[in-house]
């Protein structure tokens, strides 16, 4: 497995994520040597749509995209409509693909890409009732587990969980991806 010690990575959620998304790539995150900070609009602890709950380190508004090597924006319908409803977290997630910082994104995460800009003229994967948001927002949507162009990867359900995960080490071991 690759290393990536001393790397942090940030997962950016609400309420409702979808607990597996969280769970799976949080674990090869610490597992891989790297540390692991979870983001929320706001303080406190966050709940999965199963019941997983964990503590939030900080909020939309405090974090810089700087202090992140990665980022990742689990799935949940219920998850993925409040949080591009929050500009800190929008605002966020911009700058990391700006910056050209890995980005996975799995599920209906994408949703927040498209509020960030993110997508156009990029191919991505998601649960398959993105499709026409992401392709009317100027992605090539494609049906594959894992997609990547430019730092961004992303996955369409659970089931493709230890492929997005994979991708994820290599990707924030690999570090940025400046756009051409």
């Amino acid at each position: 497995m690759t290393d990536i010690t001393g790397k942090k990575v940030a997962f950016v959620l609400t309420n409702g994520y979808e607990d597996s998304e969280l769970t799976a790539p949080w674990k090869a995150v610490e597992d891989a040597g790297g540390t692991a900070v979870l983001i929320a609009p706001t303080a406190g602890e966050v709940e999965g749509k199963k019941g997983h709950r964990q503590a939030v380190d900080l909020t939309t508004d405090q974090a810089s995209a700087a202090d992140y090597d990665g980022l990742v924006l689990p799935g949940g319908v219920i998850n993925a409509d409040h949080i591009r409803m929050d500009q800190p977290a929008v605002d966020l997630v911009k700058t990391f693909v700006n910056d050209g910082t890995p980005v996975g994104v799995i599920c209906h995460g994408a949703w927040i890409l498209i509020e960030a800009d993110a997508v156009r003229e990029r191919t991505i994967t998601s649960y398959p009732s993105l499709k026409t948001d992401l392709v009317n927002a100027g992605a090539k949507w494609v049906d594959e587990e894992v997609a990547i162009d430019e730092g961004i990867f992303s996955s369409r359900t659970p089931d493709d969980l230890p492929a997005f995960n994979a991708k994820l080490i290599e990707e924030v071991a690999e570090g940025e991806h400046i756009r051409s």
